[in-house]
């Protein structure tokens, strides 16, 4: 049998029901050899025999694979737009009870950032977010809610007073705000995604996508919104075709199911 790249994807899949043929391969691939390489394995077949037989090194290469970089308030200007603009629209179109996904949420700081975004808007208590992201650890971490500096540098400084607790030299996210979220694990490329969302933010994940993988993500966002809810993806990402799939652009980062 020949252990190449091709059969690592199809026991990557078994092992972890995460499709390595949805992500750009070369990027993907090169990423998965330097990892090989750290732990000083040799061959895509030892490298599973190695993963099955160690929790931790199996944890530590899903963790790696879905290449977890977050932020609160990442791109300062988007969040501007949202909290002065989409907020307010969302909510004359739909009440206050929003009902919005945070999807490949990572480490929290989104999801977190959500709430605080919203609480300006809307009272603590009636904010509800479902969060959801692939790998279990970063989840994990979302739950604890413990920040660097540099991770909440974006946080308006009224709400880091408000909402964020200094220890050590990390930051801690109020429990009133981790009590607005609510973590699971989901798969974008094979779960079923729930129907109805007001408002769906998935930003600088698709990326690694192929184009193929991501028109079908974002079709499926199209279906699971609510009618006229609202799209917010990243900054280095675009969709190209969204009037073909069912969005009206209302800028570069914000799309309504038309």
């Amino acid at each position: 049998m020949v252990y190449d790249y091709e059969w690592f994807k199809t026991a990557v899949y078994n092992l972890t029901k995460i499709d390595l043929s949805a992500y750009k391969e070369k990027q993907m691939k090169r990423r998965i050899d330097t990892l090989i390489a750290k732990n000083n394995v040799v061959g895509y077949d030892k490298y599973i025999t190695f993963i099955k037989e160690n929790g931790a090194k199996f944890e530590e290469f899903v963790n790696y694979l879905t290449i977890n970089v977050s932020e609160f308030y990442r791109n300062l200007d988007q969040w501007k737009v949202l909290e002065n603009e989409i907020i307010p629209e969302l909510i004359s179109k739909f009440g206050k009870n929003l009902k919005i996904w945070s999807a490949a949420c990572s480490t929290g700081d989104e999801p977190y950032s959500l709430v605080m975004a919203l609480s300006r808007h809307i009272p603590l208590e009636q904010i509800k977010i479902y969060a959801t992201d692939l790998d279990k650890q970063v989840i994990a971490k979302a739950k604890v809610g413990l920040y660097s500096d540099k991770s909440i540098v974006n946080v308006p400084e009224d709400l880091k007073r408000k909402f964020f607790t200094k220890i050590g030299p990390s930051y801690q996210i109020s429990e009133e705000v981790k009590k607005r979220v609510e973590f699971s694990n989901h798969n974008l490329l094979k779960d079923s995604y729930r129907d109805g969302w007001h408002m769906i933010v998935c930003r600088n994940v698709l990326i690694y996508f192929t184009e193929e993988a991501k028109d079908e993500v974002f079709v499926n966002f199209q279906k699971a919104l609510a009618n006229k809810g609202i799209l917010f993806i990243g900054s280095t990402e675009q969709i190209i075709n969204y009037k073909d799939i069912g969005y009206a652009r209302k800028n570069s980062f914000f799309y309504e199911k038309a």
